[in-house]
């Protein structure tokens, strides 16, 4: 006979204990999280409450190494925790996000990345934030003795308002400096102003405002990394620091800062599943004489389609995470075929979680239009967040769609980072760089 069918639901054993703790201190905030939400995006940043309650539940030391006091998390309890911010905003799941970020300063020279740790050993907030680093328009850069000149206008710099550091993408000459023609440079807080240009339609407290170094500032040679190294450097942190996340191969690290990111898409429909199950049960209907828009049959039929949307989602999004996890322990990687594949599968995930927060919105009716009704920021954000260049479903489509019709891939770091060269530089054409 089979075995009889488990009495609970099977948890993920990739989800850890210190997963779980700061994931379930995360679910207390999200009343707090979500009533400061409107605040947040007035002042285009997280309110220093929210910040602060953050840092206190461990958010930004989720993906921090052992030796720095953090926990390493791996990619399911990455997801976790992102998803459980994002229940109550999109942009203090953003923020969550943004930490895993820190991994990149570890790829540098170990100079730099002492530097960051000894000057955010008490940081409350991200410590290193990243603007434009694989964007087409980057800073300029020249080699002089002992670094480079660096100076430009970076976009995109999100939660910048609360790091210390920023890691911005330069462009020079490599006729002049060999390399790809294409690099990253940390910068510390004083030597780029933080532009007041984040006036947006979704995503709006997450302090993603443009950085820029009008007249030309020094960086010195250990804050440089070329971007044709990054790869490989990236591939080699599991040999410098400890924590589970920090088994990952190249192209799994690659996978899940992308799964941290969409994670937060898979929150807010579950945040706007609960808001319209709460408004339903109280607001009356426009038109039909139902009691209240609960008793309405085509509501009923909303909330089914949207609760098998997210899970849907969710299986997709947290088998890619388990799949992570499973492959990490084995100290396995993935193939870039396979990486590409679920890079699009996740973000086609995203969609159905965008495709249900707006049937919920839409269900409930003109009522969610207020700037005080949470379902409303839920649509506005889940629309930018899906509007990202690295995570947009048609050019992923494209990349998988080459590879299944026998036509070479285009040049990128893993499956959605484009590889970036300079336009001078002749090897532009060559072979795609793989972590």
């Amino acid at each position: 006979m089979p075995p009889p069918p488990p009495a609970s639901p099977v948890v993920s054993p990739w989800i850890t204990d210190e997963g779980r703790r700061i994931r379930d201190r995360v679910r207390g905030l999200i009343p707090l999280i979500r009533s400061q939400a409107r605040e947040g995006e007035k002042i285009g940043a997280l309110t220093p409450e929210v910040l602060e309650a953050l840092n206190d539940a461990g958010v930004f030391r989720m993906s921090m190494p052992v030796e720095w006091g953090g926990y390493g998390l791996g990619a399911r309890d990455l997801v976790e925790v992102i998803a459980a911010l994002s229940e109550g905003d999109g942009s203090a799941g953003w923020a969550g996000f943004v930490g895993v970020g820190v991994k990149n300063v570890l790829a540098m020279d170990a100079q730099v990345v002492d530097e960051v740790r000894a000057e955010t050993a008490d940081w409350v907030g991200p410590a290193v934030v990243g603007a434009s680093v694989f964007a087409t328009k980057v800073g300029s850069a020249r080699a002089v003795d002992g670094g480079w000149m660096v100076q430009g206008k970076w976009a995109f710099g999100s939660c910048c308002k609360h790091a210390s550091w920023a890691l911005v993408g330069i462009e020079y000459d490599p006729a002049e400096a060999g390399g790809s023609g294409r690099g990253m440079v940390a910068l510390r807080r004083e030597q780029y102003e933080i532009l007041d240009d984040w006036d947006v339609m979704g995503l709006s407290g997450s302090s993603s405002n443009s950085l820029r170094v009008q007249d030309e500032v020094f960086v010195p040679a250990h804050r440089f990394i070329d971007l044709g190294e990054f790869p490989l450097r990236l591939q080699q942190l599991h040999d410098r620091y400890t924590g589970f996340g920090y088994g990952q191969r190249g192209l799994a690290l690659l996978l899940c800062a992308t799964l941290a990111n969409l994670a937060i898409t898979l929150g807010m429909a579950r945040g706007a599943l609960d808001c319209f199950t709460e408004q339903a049960n109280k607001r009356k209907p426009f038109t039909l004489p139902y009691p209240t828009i609960g008793d309405m049959a085509s509501a009923q039929v909303a909330a089914g389609k949207a609760l098998a949307m997210i899970n849907v989602a969710a299986a997709t999004i947290e088998g890619a995470a388990d799949q992570i996890d499973a492959r990490t322990a084995e100290g396995l990687d993935f193939t870039p075929p396979e990486e590409s594949e679920i890079s699009l599968s996740i973000a086609y995930a995203a969609n159905l979680c965008e495709d249900a927060i707006n049937l919920l919105q839409k269900t409930i009716g003109s009522s969610t239009v207020s700037l005080s009704n949470p379902i409303q920021r839920f649509v506005r954000d889940a629309r930018v967040l899906t509007s990202h260049g690295a995570i947009r479903i048609d050019p992923l489509a494209e990349q998988n769609g080459r590879r299944l019709l026998g036509l070479a891939p285009f040049a990128m770091i893993g499956g959605a980072v484009p590889e970036r060269r300079a336009s001078t530089d002749p090897s532009r054409d060559k072979e795609p760089i793989r972590a």
